[in-house]
């Protein structure tokens, strides 16, 4: 099998698709590289080998330039072979570019890329909104028991894909934050905070007044989830988490229970957010409603 020719064909079909079928360019790209990536695979003697020699690619690359034009260099048929190797066995996304996995090809752990191409899907996301995320280290601050659902295809809860820390945006590059500016700042930057949260966050209102007996009291965020159709109730900390704070947040959750959720929603779950976390706390709290979360200002 002449291997060479059989790529310079699959990728000259590839170029005459994208001109003439402007509508199934995306695909035709990915399902065309993919094949280049198998073919290179087999060419260079399987996986095993394929790992320490790129002499071939090197060739194959030079002679591809020549005939064809720019495109093929070594390192985008390094990235063909890949997508081979990450992509086997697997269902390619077509709503992801070319542009998208390329972004994605710095990861040799499939569970870290397959994450971001569920969330690329899930979120339409754009290539630079891939980008940013990936920056932020979205995936490496999840928590450990989340990244075992999504590994064993679990089924997953309100609370999973909340990060930690979750990054908040200092712009006025305050050193002494207090809970006030703490929530100014989350505020003014809703859009992002609520993606720190996870998929369905929706904003309420901020020092939400709720009476309790004789005395009002003010939930410092109230935001509601609609993919999993719950109120969270969000309680900002500049302090190490403490017992009496998962007591407060309790008393709040329980008001918007009894007092505003309704029949077909589930249950309010409450999230605090601190400057330093206390696992045992919240490990030895009877009420698994309830998360505890650092935040970073960056």
């Amino acid at each position: 099998m002449n291997y060479y020719n059989e790529i310079k064909n699959i990728l000259i079909d590839n170029e005459v698709t994208k001109r003439v079928k402007d509508y199934s360019k995306n695909k035709s790209d990915l399902d065309s590289y993919y094949m280049v990536g198998k073919l290179l695979i087999d060419a260079q003697g399987g996986e095993a080998r394929a790992k320490y020699g790129d002499n071939l690619i090197k060739e194959y690359s030079k002679k591809l330039t020549n005939e064809l034009g720019k495109g093929y260099s070594e390192r985008n048929l390094k990235n063909m072979r890949k997508f081979y190797l990450l992509q086997k066995g697997q269902t390619m996304s077509a709503q992801l570019s070319w542009s998208h996995y390329v972004e994605l090809f710095k990861f040799n752990d499939i569970n870290e890329f397959n994450y971001y191409v569920r969330i690329s899907e899930s979120q339409h996301l754009g290539v630079r909104q891939l980008r940013d995320k990936i920056k932020s280290k979205e995936y490496e601050r999840l928590e450990i028991d989340t990244k075992s659902k999504l590994i064993n295809k679990e089924e997953t809860n309100v609370s999973d894909f909340i990060k930690n820390p979750i990054i908040i945006n200092n712009k006025y590059n305050i050193t002494n934050i207090k809970e006030k500016i703490l929530k100014k700042l989350i505020i003014e930057d809703m859009d992002n905070f609520l993606k720190e949260l996870g998929e369905g966050f929706c904003y309420i209102g901020s020092e939400y007044k709720i009476k309790i007996g004789n005395s009002y009291n003010y939930i410092d965020l109230l935001l509601f989830n609609y993919i999993y159709n719950c109120f969270t109730v969000v309680e900002l900390k500049v302090t190490e988490l403490k017992k009496e704070h998962v007591g407060q947040i309790q008393i709040y959750m329980n008001y918007i229970d009894k007092n505003i959720k309704n029949i077909n929603q589930d249950k309010t779950i409450g999230m605090i957010i601190v400057r330093k976390d206390n696992k045992f706390i919240i490990e030895y709290s009877s009420d698994k409603r309830i998360i505890s979360r650092e935040y970073e200002l960056v």
